[in-house]
């Protein structure tokens, strides 16, 4: 998928009227998701990501401490300045797009690396362990 690909399918997942809309919105979660991903699973993405997305991702440096996904949520809300429900659609929208290119064992293991409320902003269920 060229970037340019990856710019329309987040312009059609969020519903956003432009080109530029779309753009804003993948800067902004990609460069979160390089700070919360490291090892394999993010030198692998990376590598699926057209040119323009993976810099993004690898220019940033993994925090120290992970966030979960409501915390990713409210990060970037506050790095926006933009309200939590639409930094929440924005992340729906670029990681509809960021799952297509990771493919279906990639996210799983990015999954399993990431902190708890991560699958629910991937679109899929969250399972956790029975008590």
């Amino acid at each position: 998928m060229s970037y340019e690909q990856m710019l329309e399918k987040v312009r059609y997942e969020g519903a956003y009227p432009t080109h530029e809309r779309a753009e804003e919105a993948i800067r902004l979660v990609v460069a979160g998701l390089g700070r919360q991903l490291t090892g394999d699973e993010r030198v692998e993405l990376a590598a699926r990501l057209p040119f323009e997305a993976a810099r993004l991702l690898a220019a940033q440096i993994p925090d120290t401490q992970p966030l979960t996904g409501w915390a990713f949520v409210k990060d970037l809300a506050a790095r926006a300045e933009a309200s939590l429900a639409t930094t929440r659609w924005d992340t729906g929208a670029v990681f509809a797009a960021v799952a297509a290119l990771a493919g279906p064992d990639l996210l799983t293991r990015i999954l399993h690396q990431l902190p708890s409320g991560f699958a629910l902003l991937f679109g899929r269920t969250e399972l956790t362990p029975a008590a």
